[in-house]
């Protein structure tokens, strides 16, 4: 009988299997490594871009907020500017009212009549004055009477007086607006 040795070849089986599960394992460490070593790049290159959009958004916000300062300061303009719009929308209006009434006053006016005060509330106007005659004042009345803006004209005093030396008619009138809807304006002094 031939005995043959077998033990070598077992210590070879075995000795070759330790090393092919070697490099086995080398070998999964090795993937393993580079997919953890890929992984992790590509976090890093995910959390750098984050890092620039966190950057880029930050940027854009602080450029928003200054727009958003200029449209508010636009808007404050807007209403500044709408109220002063307003305001001489109303004058323009009060323009047709009062003022027109005064170049109407002025117009009618005769010479040698001076009107020493005006005061307008609400409806009724009441004028003072100074007229060299009576039929002036007469004539003023029937002047006021015939505009489209007086109505009820009345003479309410006419006294005699003297200045500088003259003597003079001193007269009062009452009136009333053929509107009601013009605003008051107040007391002014206007000679002529």
């Amino acid at each position: 009988m031939i005995k043959i040795n077998l033990l070598p070849v077992r210590a070879a089986r075995k000795k070759e299997t330790a090393i092919q599960q070697f490099v086995i394992t080398g070998t999964v460490i090795v993937v393993v490594a580079l997919i953890v070593a890929s992984l992790y790049m590509v976090k890093r290159v995910q959390v750098s871009a984050a890092k620039d959009d966190i950057v880029e958004a930050n940027n854009r916000i602080n450029e928003l907020k200054a727009k958003i300062g200029k449209i508010d300061e636009l808007k404050t303009l807007k209403e500044q500017v709408k109220k002063k719009l307003d305001v001489l929308s109303q004058l323009r209006k009060n323009k047709t009212g009062p003022a027109q009434r005064l170049a109407t006053l002025s117009d009618l006016t005769p010479e040698k009549l001076w009107i020493t005060n005006y005061n307008e509330s609400v409806q009724d106007i009441k004028i003072s004055g100074i007229a060299f005659t009576e039929e002036l004042i007469a004539q003023f009345m029937k002047a006021l009477e015939a505009s489209n803006d007086f109505m009820a004209v009345e003479l309410v005093v006419s006294e005699q007086t003297e200045i500088a030396g003259t003597k003079l008619k001193k007269f009062d009138l009452t009136m009333k607006l053929e509107s009601a809807e013009q605003k008051p304006l107040g007391t002014s002094a206007v000679k002529k």
